[in-house]
């Protein structure tokens, strides 16, 4: 059981580092780094198609890696 988690959480930390490097910069060139992006903490630009899919698929596995590294976690402690 202990393995198969630890393959698993592997899998969703592989999946993690693929999905952030994927996402593009939100705040490229000069006019990021002096609003610093509070246009994006606001919601002036939705996310639509590709980046409201990686962006989900980046909390979505950042979640499931959070939770698997805490059961593997407890299971390599007592075990």
């Amino acid at each position: 059981m202990e393995i198969a988690l630890k393959i698993i959480l592997v899998i969703a930390s592989l999946g993690l580092i693929a999905a952030v490097l994927l996402q593009q910069g939100k705040s490229a060139g000069l006019s990021g780094a002096i609003s610093g992006g509070a246009e994006h903490l606001f919601g002036k630009q939705k996310a639509r198609g590709m980046e409201l899919f990686l962006s989900r698929l980046t909390m979505g596995l950042a979640a499931t890696f959070f939770i698997l590294s805490v059961i593997v976690a407890y299971f390599v402690k007592h075990i």
